[in-house]
C-alpha cells in the first residue's frame, strides 16, 4: 500500500492523515518542532502511522503532501522528494505570510511557488478549499447524489490522476482546473473556497473566479 508522507501536521494535516489510514495508507507525519511533539497524533492515528522528521517524511513517502505556511515552504527538503508527486494545500494569508508581491498581482500562485522550491517534484494542488475537519466527514460513496466534489490542478497528468483518485477514496468527485497557473481560481476569496459543492456547482465557480478577487 502507498506510504503518504505528510510534512506539516496542523489541521489539514492531521485529517488527510486520518482520512488515508481510514482508506489503507500508511502515514509516515513531520511537523516543525520535531517526532516527539506528535506523540498523541500518533497514538490516536494508530499502528499505520509514525512521526518524523520532515526530511524522513518526504524519503519515505511514495508521495508527500505538503501543508505547512506559505511563509515556511523554503523550509521544507527539496531532495528527499525529488521525483515524487507533491499535494500542495497552500493558500496565501498575507496576515500571516506577509505580501508576495507576484501574488497580489495575480502574476502566479502559490502552487507555481512550491513548484519553484521543488523543481524536480511534481506539484499538484489538493484540499485547499475544504475546511480541514470535513475532510473526515463530508465524503460519500460514488455515485451518491449530490456528492461534495473537491477541485485539482497540475501540470503532471500522473500527479493529478493520483490526486483524483485521493479524493474518490476519501469520498469525493474531482474536477481538474487544469495546469498549475489556473490554481488560482480555487484559492482564497473566490466563489469555490471552502464551500460544499458538487462538481456541477464546483465547475461552474471555477468559471466565474476573477484573478484578483
Amino acid at each position: 500500500m502507498t506510504t503518504l508522507g505528510i510534512i506539516g501536521a496542523g489541521h489539514i494535516g492531521s485529517s488527510v492523515a486520518r482520512a488515508a489510514i481510514s482508506a489503507g495508507y500508511d502515514v509516515v507525519i513531520a511537523n516543525s518542532r520535531g517526532p516527539e511533539t506528535l506523540a498523541e497524533l500518533v497514538a490516536e492515528l494508530g499502528p499505520k502511522a509514525r512521526a518524523a522528521t520532515a526530511a524522513e517524511a518526504g524519503a519515505a513517502g511514495d508521495v508527500v503532501v505538503v501543508t505547512v505556511p506559505l511563509g515556511a515552504i523554503a523550509d521544507v527538503p527539496v531532495e528527499p522528494l525529488a521525483g515524487k508527486i507533491v499535494l500542495d494545500t497552500n493558500n496565501y494569508y498575507f496576515e500571516r505570510d506577509g505580501h508576495i508581491d507576484a501574488l497580489d498581482r495575480g502574476e502566479t500562485t502559490t502552487s507555481e511557488i512550491v513548484q519553484r522550491h521543488l523543481p524536480t517534484s511534481k506539484v499538484v494542488k489538493a484540499f485547499n478549499h475544504i475546511v480541514a475537519a470535513q475532510i473526515t466527514t463530508d465524503g460519500s460513496p460514488a455515485g451518491t447524489p449530490n456528492r461534495r466534489a473537491l477541485a485539482t490542478a497540475g501540470d503532471d497528468p500522473a500527479a493529478v490522476e493520483f490526486v483524483t483518485r485521493l479524493y474518490d477514496e476519501f469520498g469525493f468527485d474531482t474536477v481538474n482546473i487544469g495546469p498549475l497557473s489556473e490554481s488560482w481560481r480555487v484559492e482564497r476569496d473566490r466563489p469555490a473556497y471552502v464551500v460544499r459543492q458538487n462538481a456541477a456547482e464546483l465547475e461552474a465557480n471555477l468559471a466565474i473566479a476573477n484573478r484578483l478577487p
